[in-house]
């Protein structure tokens, strides 16, 4: 929990170690959130983290996170999901 609490590029970079993300990812799923109206930065870092494990194939290979694959408009369709349950 206490990479919620580091700076925004701090938190990204952490969440690109744990989740083999990209910047433009990362941004969308915040901005999806903040415009679902978690306005506040914790909990969206809180909601970004769940979903994060929620996408994630929990596979890990040689030490270091899958990426996640969307496809075109996955994405948003797996944030509905998400959001769903």
């Amino acid at each position: 929990m206490e990479h919620l609490n580091l700076p925004d590029r701090m938190f990204f970079h952490w969440c690109q170690q744990q989740y083999a993300l990209n910047r433009g990812v990362y941004n969308t799923i915040d901005n999806w959130f903040h415009a679902y109206g978690i306005i506040d930065i914790l909990y969206r870092r809180i909601n970004l983290l769940a979903f994060l494990e929620y996408a994630s194939d929990s596979e890990q290979t040689i030490g270091r996170a899958k990426p996640i694959k969307f496809g075109k408009g996955g994405l948003t369709k797996k944030l509905q999901d998400f959001m769903e349950m």
